[in-house]
């Protein structure tokens, strides 16, 4: 019988071309780390644990979302019904996702036992949020935030198409409105007695 040879035993070579090393986790984002992104004038979403550089929207789609908040804010501040928050604001979802709606409403039964709201992330989706679309935007991206927003307890989504000038309104995933310019938005119960002309949202300058 052969002595056992004390000589290491040769390993099998890994193929030309293929990697040993592990391939490198996914960054996991922290409120802190997410919160403290630079304020460079773009909008950041943290999807699937991918951090989304919104980018920039147009002056159309700012003012658009601005007219909004101002008739809608106003009619929430007077009513004392909740708050209000622009796009700057994100919303931390169940899986983990941060979603900023461009336009959002909380109502204050929400918010029962609070003196100030927190600085950190909301959890859960607004009671509305509203996306007014831009260009860049896709079929799929809308809809997978908006239901998203129904799974965290979202009760009315109003998605703004400036080029077409409709409104579509929402109380599930899929849409059961179309607005047209003679048709009027409506608070329905999440924001009771607000009603707004859907051609104020996309009047002409008269000035």
């Amino acid at each position: 019988m052969p002595l056992a040879s004390n000589e290491p035993k040769n390993e099998p070579k890994a193929e030309s071309g293929l990697s040993t090393q592990p391939a490198s986790e996914p960054k996991v984002w922290t409120d802190a780390e997410f919160m403290a992104l630079p304020q460079d004038g773009h909008r950041y979403e943290l999807v699937n644990g991918e951090l989304i550089d919104m980018g920039n929207s147009g002056m159309e789609h700012g003012w658009i979302a601005s007219n909004l908040m101002i008739v809608l804010g106003g009619f929430v501040r007077t009513h004392k019904l909740g708050v209000m928050c622009d796009s700057s604001t994100a919303f931390a979802m169940k899986n983990g996702n941060r979603r900023s709606p461009d336009v959002s409403f909380v109502t204050k039964e929400r918010l029962q036992g609070l003196r100030r709201l927190p600085k950190g992330f909301f959890q859960g989706a607004p009671d509305l949020a509203v996306e007014v679309l831009s260009p860049s935007n896709t079929v799929e991206e809308i809809h997978e935030k908006i239901v998203e927003y129904f799974e965290n307890e979202t009760r009315l989504v109003w998605v703004i198409h400036p080029d077409e000038q409709y409104v579509l309104v929402y109380h599930s995933p899929s849409p059961d409105r179309l607005l047209r310019l003679q048709d009027a938005l409506e608070g329905e119960s999440v924001v009771p007695g607000f009603s707004l002309a859907v051609a104020e949202l996309f009047e002409e300058l008269d000035f």
